[in-house]
C-alpha cells in the first residue's frame, strides 16, 4: 500500500534547492509512495489540506457544481473566516433546495472550524515527513517547522530531519522538537526504511518537486551535484567535517545527468558543491568527465522546449501536481506571446487559444486538470513550437560553487580546469595570511585564460579589520594589473556550534565590535553585497587606504550610506561613481572635523560608546559636551532602501 510522504523546507530565504530532499523524493516514489514537496507559510498549507479535503466532500455532496472555481475564496474562508468569504450566492444559483443548500454552507462553515480547532493535528494526513535543515541562524523557523511537522504525522518514529543545521546541533535539535535528526548524509541503508538497503546519496535528484511550490530559487536552469564529498583540511571555522567527516574523492556524475537530462530537459549549468574537488586523487578524472558530460570549454547547447518536457512527464505520471501548476504558467507565457503584435500577426489564434484554455479551465492552478491539458495538448503544442519556444544557442557553464582551495593550485592542475566553461572561479581568501596562495592561484588561472573570478572573505574570525581591507586591496590591484575581473563577497563569521550563538547572528570576534560590522554592512548594503573590477569604485567604499577605511569603520552609519550627498570633497572625488542629490550640506565634513578634535581625554569616553553602536539618549548621556555633540551624529536614522 502507498504511503503519503511530505516533505518540508522551512519558510527561509535559500538560493540552492534542497538536494537531500530532492534524493528522498526519488527514493520514495521508485518505492511507489506518493509524495508532496512544500515550502511556505505552514498555515497556509494546513488550511489547503482542509481545502483540498472539503472540495472533495462538496464534489461527493453536489458534483454538478464548479467546486474548483470557488477553491481560492473557500481557502480565505477556511484560513481567515470572513463570512463574506462563503460563496452563498453561488450556492443558491444551483438547482438546489434551501436545505441542501444550508447543508452545504453548514458543511463550509465547519471546516473553518476544523481550522481552528486544528484538526490536521488530531487527524494527521501523513505516514512519513521529512524536514530538512540550512543554517543554524535560521533557529526559530526550522525549529517551528519540525515541530509542526512532527504532528502532521501518523507515526512519530516516522518524521525524519537532517541536514547542515541538524548535523551541527542534534542535541539542541532534539531537545526543542523530540525529533533525534539524522547527522550527515544519508550514505547508509536503511536509514529511513528497515527493508531498504538503497544508499540515498547515491539517488538522482527528482527536480519535478521544485515546481510544486510557489517560491522560485534563485539558482536555476542548472543540474545540481556532488563529484567529491568532504575536505581533509580542518579549517576551524569550518563545518564541513562535521556534516561530510570521510572525504570521498570521486562520485560518478555522467549517469546522473544522464537521467536528468532525458527526465527534466538539457540544462544550461552544472553546479558542483565539493567542498575541496582540489584534493582529490582523481582530479583529473573528474575534469574529464565533467568535459564528457559536455561542459568542455566552448560548450553551448540549445535549451529544449519546456512545454514538450512537462507534458511528457505529465503524460507519464511523474509528478502530475507540479506539472499542472508549470503548463498553467506555459499557457500563460503563450497567451502573453501571441498576445504581442510583433509575434503573432493573427489575432483570432490569440483570442481560439484563450477560449479553449477558459472552456477547459485551464486557465487556473485549482481548476486545470490533467485530462483537460491533455486534451487541448494537439492544439497547443504547434502553437507553444511556434510562438513561445526559442531554440537559441547559450553557452553551458560549470560552477563549483564552493570554491576551489588556493593553496592547492598550480599551474597544472589550473590548467586542466581551463579545460571547462567554468564561470567564475571561486577562490577562497580568508585569511590575509595566505595572500601569497592567493596571488598565485589569481596569476595562475589568469595565465591559464581564466579570467572571470571571484573569491569568499571571512571576516569577524581571528584578523583584525583593516586585514579584511588588505584583502579586499590585493583583489582590486590583481584585477588592474592583470585585465582579469575578480569579485569579491565578505562574508561575517558565525559560530554555529556554539550554544551561546546558534540562534542568532549576533557574534562579535575578539578583534571585531558591533559598530565596526555594521560599517561593513552598511557598505556592502551600498555594493549589493561584493566588491567588483575598478579601483575608483573600490576606494569609493571602502577608502583609498587604510586610513580611510578605519575612518569609515567608525563613520556612523547614515552618513556611510549617503556620504556622497554629504562630503563635497568626496563627491569631486568619486563623481562619476556616485549618485547622489544636488545639494550639498557638508555633514560629513562636519562630523570629520569634530571627530577629530576631540583629545585623547574625550576619545577615550567616545569611542568605547561608537564601538558598542548602541546611541540612545542614555547611551550618549555623557558630561563632555564636545563627546556629545560628536555622539549625536550617530542618531541620524539610517535611509531606507
Amino acid at each position: 500500500m502507498s504511503r503519503e510522504v511530505l516533505l518540508l523546507e522551512p519558510n527561509y530565504r535559500n538560493k540552492y534547492p534542497p538536494m537531500g530532499l530532492m534524493k528522498i523524493s526519488t527514493y520514495y516514489k521508485s518505492r511507489g509512495d506518493n509524495v508532496c514537496f512544500y515550502k511556505g507559510d505552514l498555515q497556509q498549507f494546513a488550511a489547503n489540506l482542509l481545502c483540498e479535503e472539503l472540495v472533495r466532500l462538496l464534489f461527493g455532496i453536489c458534483p454538478d457544481m464548479k467546486w474548483r472555481r470557488l477553491i481560492p475564496t473557500l481557502f480565505q474562508y477556511i484560513r481567515y473566516g470572513k463570512t463574506a468569504d462563503i460563496p452563498k450566492d453561488e450556492i443558491h444559483k444551483n438547482d438546489l433546495t434551501r436545505d441542501d443548500a444550508d447543508m452545504l454552507i453548514d458543511q463550509i462553515r465547519e471546516y473553518r472550524a476544523k481550522f481552528k480547532s486544528k484538526d490536521y493535528f488530531v487527524n494527521p494526513r501523513f505516514d512519513v515527513v521529512c524536514v530538512t535543515t540550512l543554517f543554524t541562524f535560521e533557529w526559530a523557523i526550522t525549529i517551528d517547522t519540525i515541530k509542526f511537522a512532527r504532528q502532521l504525522c501518523k507515526d512519530a518514529n516516522k518524521v525524519f530531519v537532517g541536514g547542515i543545521a541538524s548535523s551541527i546541533l542534534p542535541k539542541e535539535i532534539e531537545e526543542e522538537t523530540g525529533v533525534a535528526p539524522i547527522v550527515g548524509i544519508l550514505n547508509d541503508p536503511c536509514v529511513l526504511d528497515a527493508d531498504s538497503d538503497v544508499i540515498i546519496d547515491s539517488l538522482p535528484l527528482d527536480y519535478s518537486i521544485l515546481d510544486e511550490i510557489d517560491y522560485k530559487y534563485p539558482a536555476t536552469d542548472a543540474y545540481f551535484a556532488y563529484m567529491t564529498r568532504g575536505c581533509p583540511n580542518k579549517c576551524k571555522y569550518c563545518s564541513v567535517p562535521k556534516l561530510e567527516p570521510k572525504y570521498q574523492n570521486h562520485i560518478q556524475l555522467q549517469q546522473h545527468l544522464k537521467i536528468a537530462q532525458e527526465r527534466f530537459g538539457e540544462q544550461k549549468n552544472l553546479v558542483l558543491l565539493d567542498n575541496n574537488v582540489l584534493a582529490s586523487d582523481c582530479y583529473e578524472k573528474i575534469i574529464d568527465e565533467i568535459v564528457a558530460c559536455g561542459f568542455g570549454k566552448g560548450a553551448t547547447y540549445i535549451p529544449p522546449n519546456p512545454y514538450e518536457i512537462a507534458y511528457k512527464n505529465l503524460v507519464a505520471g511523474i509528478n502530475d501536481r507540479a506539472y499542472i501548476r508549470l503548463i498553467v504558467s506555459l499557457y500563460d507565457r503563450l497567451l502573453s506571446r501571441c498576445d504581442d503584435s510583433k509575434i503573432c500577426k493573427d489575432v483570432s489564434i490569440r483570442d481560439e487559444l484563450y477560449k479553449k484554455i477558459m472552456d477547459t479551465e485551464c486557465d487556473q492552478i485549482h481548476t486545470a486538470t490533467k485530462e483537460a491539458m491533455l486534451e487541448l495538448h494537439e492544439f497547443v503544442e504547434p502553437l507553444y513550437k511556434k510562438y513561445a519556444y526559442r531554440p537559441i544557442a547559450r553557452q553551458k557553464i560549470v560552477d563549483f560553487n564552493q570554491g576551489v582551495d588556493g593553496r592547492l593550485i598550480t599551474p597544472k592542475n589550473i590548467q586542466k580546469l581551463a579545460e571547462l566553461n567554468i564561470r567564475p572561479l571561486r577562490i577562497a581568501f580568508d585569511s590575509w595570511k595566505t595572500r601569497r596562495f592567493f596571488e598565485n592561484a589569481v596569476r595562475s588561472a589568469a595565465a591559464a585564460g581564466l579570467t572571470d573570478l571571484s573569491n569568499y572573505m571571512l571576516y569577524n574570525f581571528d584578523e583584525e579589520p583593516v586585514d579584511l581591507y588588505r584583502r579586499m586591496k590585493l583583489s582590486v590591484d590583481l584585477c588592474d594589473e592583470l585585465h582579469v575581473t575578480i569579485y569579491s563577497f565578505p562574508m561575517k563569521y558565525h559560530p554555529n556550534d556554539n550554544p551561546k550563538w546558534f540562534r542568532n547572528r549576533d557574534f562579535i570576534g575578539k578583534k571585531w565590535n558591533k559598530k565596526y560590522i555594521r560599517a561593513v554592512q552598511a557598505v556592502l548594503t551600498s555594493t549589493r553585497g561584493k566588491i567588483g573590477r575598478g579601483k575608483q569604485f573600490f576606494e569609493a567604499a571602502f577608502g583609498a587606504d587604510e586610513s580611510e577605511f578605519h575612518e569609515i569603520m567608525m563613520m556612523p552609519e547614515a552618513l556611510i550610506i549617503r556620504r556622497f550627498e554629504h562630503d563635497q570633497a568626496k563627491r569631486e572625488r568619486y563623481g562619476k561613481v556616485a549618485s547622489y542629490a544636488n545639494a550639498c550640506d557638508a555633514l560629513t565634513d562636519e562630523w570629520r572635523e569634530m571627530f577629530n578634535a576631540l583629545t585623547e581625554e574625550q576619545q577615550a569616553l567616545a569611542i568605547p560608546i561608537i564601538h558598542s553602536n548602541y546611541f540612545s539618549n542614555a547611551d550618549i548621556a555623557v558630561d563632555n559636551m564636545a563627546v556629545h555633540e560628536v555622539l549625536r551624529f550617530y542618531q541620524i536614522p539610517r535611509p531606507d532602501h
